[in-house]
């Protein structure tokens, strides 16, 4: 007899990813970040139950400098998920991806490609550049996405609030 020994959702360490934060762990974590023009990207090995999340603002490769956020970049944040994901000795090969984010924050012009649109095309090709699948998306529309990911079951809960939504509520707070 095989006997699984889980913790209840009120153990989890919960860890809140800023943008440029980055995160890899083990199934003792949940961690949750908010997203507008940002993507977050997450790995998840399902049989070792270990997983990355990244929160990224540009596409591309920065020069990072000590006191710079480490991730700002998606180039950079892929490195560093990897980096971590190896050091706990999980094949990357087996990894199932998930994208999220995206969105335009202010109205999208025909004639120029939105931050958004760039952050996540930049995910979807250096995912595919490694090898990983990915399993789901949530990509682009508008409004900010409110992101949780469990890593013990590799499960990300994605809402996205539209803009009206946001400043309807805020309007309302503010009027009481």
């Amino acid at each position: 007899m095989i006997v699984t020994l889980t913790m209840p959702d009120s153990k989890l360490i919960d860890i809140f990813l800023m943008p440029g934060d980055y995160f890899v762990g083990d199934e003792r974590y949940r961690v949750r970040t908010l997203l507008g023009s940002c993507v977050s990207v997450t790995l998840w090995h399902p049989a070792m139950r270990i997983g990355a999340m990244s929160h990224f603002l540009l596409p591309g490769q920065g020069r990072r400098k000590a006191h710079d956020k480490p991730g700002i970049y998606g180039a950079d944040a892929m490195n560093l998920l990897l980096e971590g994901l190896a050091h706990h000795g999980v094949p990357l090969i087996q990894c199932q991806g998930k994208i999220f984010g995206g969105a335009a924050m202010f109205p999208r012009n025909a004639k120029v490609r939105d931050i958004g649109m760039q952050n996540g095309d930049y995910a979807r090709s250096m995912l595919q550049q490694h090898g990983i699948h990915v399993v789901s998306e949530s990509l682009f529309g508008e409004g900010h996405r409110q992101l949780i990911f469990t890593i013990r079951s590799g499960e990300v809960l994605s809402r996205q609030v539209p803009p009206d939504t946001a400043v309807g509520g805020l309007a309302a707070q503010n009027k009481e």
